[in-house]
């Protein structure tokens, strides 16, 4: 019964042992799954934090532009207010403004601070001509006022030339006279300046005194309208800004040097990029924002820069979910390798116990039939005797015959016997000295341990009856003794007497008869042939060829 239960047992647990490798790699796959997880949590909630900080950079960005274009707003409207007074604007008088309130150009990232009169263009030349005679013989406005074209639009009524840029410097020198009316971007801007009152942001243009380097920038226009005629703008008092420099100037506000931004003039294209502040890394989120500058719309676009493709808590927690993830598959290897082997143990110990249990039912069966056989012998040699002592010899032998049968299956176990040696063991008595009374021929065949002491015993009988009436019981007596396979499952054994004195049919049956055609016919299940012939006794016995389920234990144990 406990074998029985532990064998439940071991089946329940098949299932864990059948993949002894496959179960660490699971725990393996289940815990690089979990790292992974992790590392992807850490990195949504490093990317919202992410998010949210980009969100307050873009508004610190937004809100240092604005305060930077502000701040020459609030310059320009100085310098307007200051102009509207006067009749006529002088370069003293910008280049005072200039020197107080910007620094040499170098406050706010402007490049200075500009007038340009609004002149009708047909008096354009009388007003080139003027300048010339008041001792600037060099000035000229560009391009001629009489070669600007409609283009698509009407020809343009005015023209603003550039007669002031302070401070006095060699780049600002290069746009003195230019028309900036001429150009659509800035002619849009000054319309809208006039309209309006207000100051008014350019596009994106390329300045005047950048002729070589194509860098973009842009224009604050501040109309500056006659004190005493209110309807009536004498000019434009403006600051140039080269784009990279604004923001530079702006960046001075915000100090996050992981942020990328950039400034687009109305649309994110690359035509329409203004200028950037690129940062080291790799590109992460991205947010825009568009931002209102003295009437004119920027898009500011900020993008987050890592430093690597995953984030420090995410990489710490990456290589220790790995290492854990291998202590685990290395751990469950052990447990896995040492539960197989305990149920290596377990199936031997069953086997074992199968085994054994076996052999003890086998064994009870080979003692209950010897003992049967040895009481069947008794009880005829009884019946049969004339004295206790004739009964006590015959009964000695025949119990003696199946001493030696047994003997040779102990030998092998009990798996088998050899046909040979059970005859020689009965006839070895015969067989000794000079003149050997029996000649024995045959193959070898292996006889299963109940045929085997079957045959044992109708030997010993032959033998016995030879001894006392036939063959042996004189010196010129002989005896063969011959074996065949007649077919793959039976053997034949024929036994013949010749020499002896002649041979009558008894009278009555003996119990070496009965045993022989009774008994042993029975066990092997065959048809004795006894002949009682005159010159000598004959028998032929048919004895099955069986391999035995012993040997097949056996067999399995080894394996």
């Amino acid at each position: 019964m406990a074998d029985d239960t532990l064998l439940d047992r071991m089946e329940k647990q098949a299932w864990f042992h059948r993949y002894p490798r496959g179960w660490p790699l699971l725990l393996f796959v289940i815990a690089s799954i979990g790292t992974a997880v992790s590392v992807m949590a850490i990195e949504r909630s490093d990317q919202q934090r992410r998010e949210v900080e980009l969100d307050r950079n873009l508004t610190e960005i937004s809100s240092a532009m604005q305060r930077r274009v502000t701040e020459n707003i609030a310059l320009l409207r100085a310098a307007s207010a200051l102009f509207a007074t006067q009749q006529d604007v002088t370069q003293a008088q910008i280049a005072e403004f200039s020197s107080d309130l910007q620094s040499s150009g170098n406050l706010y990232g402007s490049l200075g601070v500009g007038w340009a009169p609004l002149l009708r263009r047909e008096n354009a030349i009388t007003f080139q001509n003027a300048k010339r005679a008041s001792g600037t013989p060099d000035f000229r406005i560009w391009p001629d006022p009489s070669s600007v074209k409609a283009g698509n639009g009407p020809v343009p009524k005015f023209a603003t030339p550039i007669i002031y840029l302070e401070p006095s410097s060699l780049s600002n020198g290069k746009a003195i006279g230019f028309d900036m009316y001429s150009e659509p971007v800035r002619r849009r801007a000054m319309e809208l300046a006039m309209r309006t009152g207000k100051p008014v942001t350019s596009g994106r243009i390329f300045l005047a005194q950048e002729q070589n380097r194509q860098v973009p920038g842009f224009l604050i226009y501040m109309p500056v309208i006659d004190a005493r005629r209110r309807d009536t703008v004498k000019g434009f008092v403006y600051s140039p800004f080269r784009a990279d420099d604004f923001v530079e100037s702006a960046a001075e506000l915000f100090r996050n040097e992981e942020i990328e931004v950039s400034i687009f003039d109305g649309a994110v294209t690359p035509q329409n990029l203004l200028a950037q502040r690129k940062a080291s890394g790799s590109s992460g989120a991205a947010m825009e924002r568009k931002i209102d500058v003295g009437s004119h719309e920027w898009i500011i676009r900020v993008s987050d820069k890592k430093t690597g493709a995953l984030s420090a808590m995410a990489r710490i927690t990456l290589f220790f979910g790995v290492i854990t993830s291998l202590m685990v598959m290395a751990i469950g290897r052990l447990i896995t390798r040492r539960a197989v082997e305990d149920r290596r143990v377990l199936e031997w110990l069953s086997r074992q116990a199968a085994i054994r249990n076996s052999l003890t039912r086998e064994l009870n069966h080979r003692v209950k039939n010897t003992l049967a056989n040895v009481l069947s012998i008794a009880a005829l040699t009884r019946r049969r005797s004339t004295d206790i002592d004739d009964f006590t010899d015959s009964l000695t032998a025949r119990i003696r015959a199946l001493s030696a049968t047994h003997d040779l299956l102990s030998q092998t176990d009990w798996s088998n016997a050899p046909l040979g040696d059970i005859v020689r063991s009965e006839l070895a008595p015969y067989m000794e000295g000079n003149e050997p009374h029996v000649v024995m021929s045959g193959p070898e065949i292996k006889l299963a341990p109940n045929d085997a002491m079957s045959l044992g015993l109708a030997i010993h009988e032959l033998a016995t009856n030879a001894a006392k009436y036939g063959a042996l019981s004189t010196n010129a007596g002989r005896i063969h003794v011959h074996w065949s396979m007649i077919d793959p499952d039976h053997a034949e054994l024929h036994w013949r007497e010749e020499g002896g004195p002649p041979v009558a049919v008894p009278n009555k049956r003996g119990f070496g008869r009965d045993l022989i055609e009774k008994i042993v016919a029975h066990e092997l299940r065959s048809d004795v042939n006894l002949q009682f012939l005159p010159r000598g006794v004959e028998c032929r016995l048919k004895v099955p060829v069986r391999v035995t389920k012993e040997f097949s234990l056996r067999r399995g144990e080894q394996d």
